[in-house]
């Protein structure tokens, strides 16, 4: 059975904040799709996000389909073509920020999130990864997972020790992430590999989205909108608006149907 992909994205600068240092990346002709959400003030997170879609889509619009191609660095055994293309342009890009807030005062310290996915032509595989605590999401039927793993604060706390709802939602450093591109010479980026289905839709969206919105209003956002993508990702980011609007709102939504 033949599977064809639709997919949408936007960004919104939120309630709050004064400029956007959000951006996104969907490239459907390398089935590459990417959010970026910058860090640093002055503008600085919004020209780190932007160095990361603009590396990607030149990375994957010159090299993927060249087996010889060895920029930005030397592939790794065992882990697929996808893997080891979002692996290294992410490493590259985590690089050239460093250095660019190395070289230049007014961009030290500045970074980004990363979260993106690339499906892979050859086995049909969705393969996701992320560097900070952008999001990506999975709907399949009326279930709604969350792939990704949040590097944060909040969330190693977690790890060690059981949080209630209140405890989570007070938790006084919640914003405060343990791992983003650029801000050191070399990052570790998490990679998975998903297998989709039918009628299944992925999300990926920064943290003005998942800060605002809970699961179950992701769930049944996306769910009510499943048959229309666009429509899906516009409202998913004006209900992060509604609520607060606190940070920039981004979301892509990318659905998998029969042709």
């Amino acid at each position: 059975m033949a599977i064809r992909t639709t997919c949408a994205g936007e960004t919104n600068v939120g309630r709050k904040r004064a400029h956007n240092e959000d951006n996104y990346l969907v490239f459907p002709e390398r089935n590459l799709f990417i959010v970026a959400d910058g860090m640093g003030g002055h503008a600085c997170g919004e020209v780190a996000s932007q160095m990361v879609v603009e590396t990607m889509r030149d990375y994957f619009g010159r090299a993927f389909d060249d087996p010889d191609a060895t920029w930005p660095g030397r592939e790794e055994r065992g882990r697929t073509r996808s893997e080891n293309m979002l692996n290294s342009g992410i490493r590259y890009c985590n690089y050239a920020i460093w250095e660019r807030g190395q070289s230049d005062a007014k961009f030290k310290n500045m970074g980004t999130t990363v979260v993106g996915f690339h499906l892979d032509d050859s086995d049909g595989h969705l393969t996701v990864a992320h560097v900070g605590d952008s999001r990506c999401y999975r709907l399949r039927g009326d279930e709604l997972t969350q792939i990704t793993e949040d590097h944060s604060l909040l969330n190693d706390y977690k790890r060690m020790a059981v949080l209630t709802p209140e405890e989570e939602a007070n938790f006084p450093h919640k914003n405060i992430i343990v791992r983003a591109c650029g801000l050191k010479q070399d990052v570790v980026v998490d990679l998975q590999r998903d297998k989709p289905q039918l009628g299944d839709i992925y999300i990926l969206c920064s943290d003005g989205l998942s800060g605002e919105v809970a699961d179950p209003q992701i769930r049944e956002i996306m769910a009510r909108e499943r048959g229309d993508v666009v429509a899906m990702v516009h409202k998913l980011i004006m209900q992060a608006c509604d609520n607060g609007g606190k940070d920039n709102v981004t979301c892509i939504a990318l659905r998998f149907d029969e042709v």
